[in-house]
């Protein structure tokens, strides 16, 4: 029951905050009903389309959640408890993310769908501008290098594993079939009279039965290319995926997988809640977790991980993230029908994820003794909650763990993929904004240099700590989170700057920056600690770990210069100099 309570109260606390806040948020900020968005204005068929809000959220969600809502609080809870991060998901994604997204997406929608790093510059200065578009691009690629390397992983059987418990060819082949899926369902949305609900009703059925066909058709890369590294091919197998997805119009591949993962998505949410429920009133599910483990944690180094500041950039997506400011100006704002949608697609989806964190958080509350990586944490607890909630409805002795498990890595698998192909097309966005580049063969340019970086990343040696190679996204989890929510809190600076000079309430996200900003600023300076005593000590550095100090000591540079450009445009129109007229507002 205990477990139960938890995810009620949850959720009853983040519908209370959509009802209060989000109610309070639309008012503010005078939101339309009027369809004059930019959706409609400059509607392409390519990237501005208008879409309701029942088909963007889904979309928007399954774009923002990914890996982040699942992965970061298992971290978080493993370093610190289940309490820290159950804190800081609920406070944190009500009070700072939430309104982080929401924000971006109103200003993005008021600059005729145009990117935060376009506000910036009509709001600050060019410098700033630039400076900006170069820290989006390169948080993007963290996100992709990080991603790609955990959805590599779910396709791969760990040797030590049997096939029925680690079915990782198996995902693979129902992760192909879902991504095929997809591409028919917006070809038939596209060129046939099917309705938006008769395409769920027939494509959604078919999401699970290529789960059922993924363990007959396993693709198993180990086995076809012995003497490789599966995990490593997958990589470069994701990334040519990324380079396809990226350049495919919307309507071919965004928005219907966008919303077949996101009703996915809800799907498990519904059978992980139905199944704590029926476990809690059985008596089989409790809080097996410390609330509280200690004030300081290991992190995958042996390093020591402060609560603070570490807690706030492990649990990254669950509570805030600056890649939604970039989905929400990116794609989302090129579809939202009315300005009002906005309230439920900004906000309301950040909420949800909250909630969607919250139960990837039970999935480690009710081991005793946890093992494996946070995707195996992860579908060993959806399948535990499935289970639950299928097996009063199954004749005696049929068991379906197994099938429930693979279905868990699927959707692990699943939403980072939606999250994946929507990086990658919003990184050739910022690079052609940032070159100026316009042209379709540029875009396919700027997809291709979008995607070196990663793949560099894919080829370096890994690792080694206490004899074992460590996972690639877990060298760039830190980093990720880092620039995640160190992108956060510049996004937020720079909504401070539009809000203030607009005479609208900018304590709504300076509040906010403040405190995103120490964090993450905090963060980084602790992460160079360890770099710093090897290269003092003459130790032998792995390249990783000069990669990491290059990315670390650049966002440390590249933040701090904005900051500044934020603090000498705030002083020029709060306090413009005598005899000077205050700048006109746009």
């Amino acid at each position: 029951m205990d477990l139960l309570l938890f995810l009620v109260f949850s959720a009853l606390v983040l519908s209370l905050a959509y009802r209060v806040v989000g109610r309070k948020l639309a008012a503010i900020f005078n939101l339309s009903t009027a369809e004059d968005t930019p959706a409609h204005q400059l509607r392409d068929g390519l990237d501005f389309e208008p879409a309701r809000a029942s088909y963007l959220l889904p979309q928007h969600f399954s774009a923002i959640a990914a890996a982040g809502p699942i992965v970061g609080p298992i971290l978080a809870g493993l370093y610190f408890g289940w309490g820290p991060a159950w804190l800081w998901i609920i406070l944190g994604s009500i009070l700072i993310g939430g309104i982080h997204d929401f924000t971006a997406l109103v200003a993005s929608v008021r600059h005729r769908a145009r990117s935060i790093a376009q506000v910036v510059r009509e709001h600050m200065n060019p410098r700033a501008h630039l400076l900006f578009l170069i820290f989006i691009w390169f948080a993007l690629i963290y996100v992709i290098i990080a991603f790609t390397d955990v959805t590599a992983g779910t396709f791969v059987v760990p040797s030590s594993a049997a096939t029925a418990d680690a079915p990782g060819p198996a995902v693979a082949t129902s992760s192909v079939l879902y991504l095929l899926l997809a591409v028919a369902m917006g070809l038939a949305l596209r060129f046939t009279s099917l309705s938006p609900v008769r395409a769920k009703l027939i494509f959604l059925p078919l999401v699970f039965v290529s789960i059922v066909l993924g363990p007959y058709l396993p693709i198993d890369l180990g086995s076809l290319l012995p003497g490789v590294n599966p995990q490593v091919v997958w990589g470069y197998v994701l990334l040519a995926y990324c380079f396809l997805a990226a350049l495919a119009p919307v309507w071919a591949l965004l928005q219907p997988r966008g919303e077949l993962g996101g009703y996915f998505l809800y799907i498990v949410m519904g059978a992980g809640v139905l199944g704590i429920a029926i476990g809690a009133f059985s008596g089989d599910l409790h809080i097996q977790q410390p609330f509280f483990k200690g004030w300081e944690a290991t992190d995958s180094f042996g390093n020591a991980a402060p609560l603070f500041p570490i807690l706030f950039i492990t649990v990254a997506c669950g509570a805030c993230s600056g890649f939604h400011s970039v989905v929400a100006s990116g794609t989302t704002s090129k579809q939202l029908r009315c300005e009002l949608d906005a309230r439920s697609v900004g906000y309301g989806s950040m909420l949800l994820e909250a909630f969607f964190a919250c139960l990837s958080l039970a999935t480690l509350m009710i081991l005793t003794q946890p093992s494996g990586g946070p995707s195996a944490i992860y579908a060993k607890g959806i399948a535990n909650f499935a289970d639950h909630a299928l097996s009063p409805l199954l004749p005696a002795g049929v068991e379906i763990r197994a099938l429930l498990y693979q279905f868990a890595l699927l959707c692990f698998a699943t939403f980072v993929f939606d999250t994946l192909d929507a990086c990658t097309r919003l990184a050739r966005y910022v690079l052609m904004e940032l070159l100026s580049w316009s042209s379709r063969p540029q875009a396919i340019l700027a997809t291709a240099l979008t995607l070196v970086l990663p793949a560099l990343a894919l080829a370096i040696p890994r690792i080694e700590f206490a004899g074992k190679p460590l996972p690639l996204y877990q060298v760039f989890w830190g980093i990720f989170g880092s620039s995640n929510q160190l992108l956060a809190a510049l996004t937020l600076l720079g909504i401070t700057v539009w809000l203030a000079r607009k005479g609208q309430p900018y304590w709504l996200a300076l509040g906010p920056t403040l405190f995103m900003m120490a964090m993450t600023l905090w963060s980084l300076l602790i992460s160079i600690g360890p770099y710093m005593s090897l290269w003092q000590s003459g130790a032998s550095i792995e390249p990783l770990h000069h990669f990491q100090f290059l990315i670390t000591l650049s966002l440390i540079v590249l933040s701090l210069w904005l900051i500044v450009e934020a603090f000498l445009t705030w002083r020029t129109f709060i306090r413009p100099p005598q005899g000077r007229a205050e700048p006109a507002l746009a």
